[in-house]
């Protein structure tokens, strides 16, 4: 039995433009049927895993999150071969439990944006409608492995955790900040 090649995809801040980061790295210009994605492929290996790195904001962090290109930064990065998507981001909490810089290994997501495209599909072929399922949005085995990895490598983490998306400042509003916080487990 022929064991599967792993490709990782990692969408991420500029702190990932290090070129340090990558071994054999270089830079590919791709477009998608939903346009470009945030910022050229960056290309290379980790410890001998091929790796793709996308910047979510571009490299110079110009675009604004409400603007940034899911579908076409998905499709780039599967269009690279990545059999695998780590998405990060550098967020606070509600929780006080959760410290600056602990790593949580989310389960499920709270979407409140409203300018966004949430779907692949802009429309349907007839009486063929595609609906992604959301119930469990994240991969149970890669969070398993990263669990994992965690507790091995000794990286302060939670094991689950609920992230709240919003637009804007809008989460300064008093009121707001208490609704989620009582949803958020982030």
């Amino acid at each position: 039995m022929s064991q599967m090649q792993i490709k990782i995809g990692i969408i991420g801040g500029s702190g990932l433009d290090n070129p340090k980061i990558l071994e054999e790295s270089r830079d590919i210009d791709v477009d998608t049927p939903y346009g470009k994605p945030s910022s050229q492929l960056k290309v290379g290996k980790i410890h001998g895993v091929d790796v793709v790195l996308l910047a979510r904001h571009g490299r110079e962090h110009t675009i604004p999150p409400t603007q940034v290109n899911n579908r076409a930064n998905i499709q780039a990065l599967k269009d690279a071969g990545c059999t695998h998507i780590i998405a990060t981001t550098a967020v606070g909490s509600l929780r006080e439990e959760i410290g600056r810089g602990d790593m949580v290994i989310v389960d499920q997501f709270i979407d409140f944006t409203r300018l966004r495209t949430v779907s692949f599909h802009d429309t349907f072929e007839p009486h063929h409608p595609a609906h992604t399922p959301m119930a469990d949005p994240f991969d149970k085995n890669l969070r398993k492995l990263l669990n994992d990895e965690c507790k091995e490598l000794g990286i302060k983490h939670h094991t689950k955790g609920t992230v709240v998306t919003i637009e804007g400042q809008d989460f300064l509003r008093e009121q707001k900040a208490g609704c989620l916080d009582s949803w958020a487990q982030i």
